[in-house]
């Protein structure tokens, strides 16, 4: 049985459709001003919209700056973001094209042209090539349909990736309160500073960077701070070499110790992760190596995770910058219940982590065989037969 968007094509265009330039078909208009980056505010009336990643980029109030209510296709002319929008709203800085169109539908040209258009990933000017991307123009009633097809797509891909994420969220939510109780202890534990359980506290160190025999074939992993983030280390991005290790304040961190990052980009500083690895660490991580006869690494790695914001804070006040220190994490004190209990939470922990870790792999890949699936199914309904290339 036929689909209603096949009937329409063989009646309506069986020998083809005429493809024209992108340009030969719209208006590009100008907005009657522009919002400055300081003044586009959080919250406001009208939305403001820009060449950036994120649709909205911000809000303003002034209506002075507003283009009317219509349908227009935004270009961004150095960032290739193609955006379709219905609505009011006022243009933020330069670099978009604002497209309109009256002889044709708006979005299913909005449709061809994030079809048809192939970016180039270069921050240049790119509407000189832009404007000459060919559109199929079928008759209005086919141009309909289409884009009723790909709205409803579209609305059921965003609905898939909501229940994804939502399911993410929630599962981790329940994740770290359950982590949260089994880590919560009161006076029926010994609470001991990490010093005490601890065979070392010590920094890390950066070999000279410009000397290229401590680093140009190195075979020992070198971690970064910002590699904390990873929270289980097996491997590093990069390595030095002996005489790197043993000419500069660098050390070789054996593997199962806890590494804490004392200063950081962002929100790095308090994070902690277990190294599965020997290594060495720079100067802006602290490493905890444990005494397994005192202490399940694991277990300190657990704990000092529900910690990441008492680190934060206790660090607030160390310098105008604020950091943390060897001292600071050496007269830390943690519980510690027996060995036995202690292997009992990380096993019931690491399951829980590998559950939230393989729903974390999985979702970004479901994401993406649904974008895929979706943009096959376009230009599929996209590959018009050509009835000629010139008006």
């Amino acid at each position: 049985m036929k689909s209603k968007l096949e009937e329409l094509i063989e009646k309506l265009c069986p020998n083809g459709v005429e493809y024209r330039e992108l340009e030969k078909i719209i208006t590009i208009i100008s907005p009657p001003k522009k919002i400055l980056s300081k003044n586009i505010t959080l919250q406001g009336k009208y939305p403001v919209i820009d060449q950036g990643a994120d649709y909205i980029s911000g809000y303003t109030d002034d209506t002075e700056a507003l283009l009317p209510d219509n349908n227009y296709i935004i270009f961004g002319d150095h960032t290739e973001t193609i955006k379709y929008v219905d609505f009011k709203f006022a243009q933020g800085a330069d670099g978009i094209k604002i497209l309109v169109t009256k002889d044709f539908h708006c979005k299913y040209l909005y449709y061809c042209f994030t079809n048809f258009y192939e970016p180039t990933g270069k921050y240049t000017r790119h509407w000189s090539k832009a404007k000459t991307t060919l559109i199929p123009l079928p008759p209005l009633e086919i141009q309909e349909e289409i884009v009723r097809i790909l709205d409803k797509f579209t609305e059921l891909t965003t609905e898939l990736t909501t229940e994804l994420t939502t399911e993410l969220t929630l599962r981790k939510q329940q994740y770290e309160h359950y982590r949260d109780e089994l880590l919560t202890f009161g006076d029926e534990v010994e609470w001991k500073k990490i010093k005490e359980i601890a065979l070392k506290v010590t920094s890390g160190g950066t070999p000279k960077t410009e000397k290229i025999e401590y680093w140009e074939n190195g075979t020992i992993p070198w971690m970064s701070s910002g590699e904390v983030n990873l929270e289980t280390i097996f491997k590093t991005e990069k390595y030095i070499t002996e005489l790197g290790l043993n000419n500069s304040s660098a050390k070789l961190i054996p593997k199962n110790s806890i590494v804490i990052a004392l200063a950081g980009q962002g929100k790095t500083r308090g994070k902690v992760a277990r190294i599965r690895i020997d290594l060495s660490t720079n100067q802006s991580l602290a490493a905890i190596i444990v005494d397994e006869n005192k202490i399940n690494s694991d277990y300190i790695f657990y704990f000092l995770k529900t910690q990441y914001q008492t680190l934060r804070q206790i660090s607030s006040g160390n310098g105008t910058r604020g950091g943390l220190n060897l001292q600071m994490i050496a007269n830390y004190s943690i519980p510690v219940p027996s060995l036995e209990e202690q292997k009992r939470i990380v096993e019931i922990l690491d399951r829980f982590d590998k559950y939230i870790n393989d729903i974390k792999e999985g979702l970004p890949a479901e994401i993406e065989i649904r974008q895929k699936q979706y943009e096959h199914y376009r230009k599929e309904l996209l590959d018009f037969k050509k009835l000629n290339m010139e008006r």
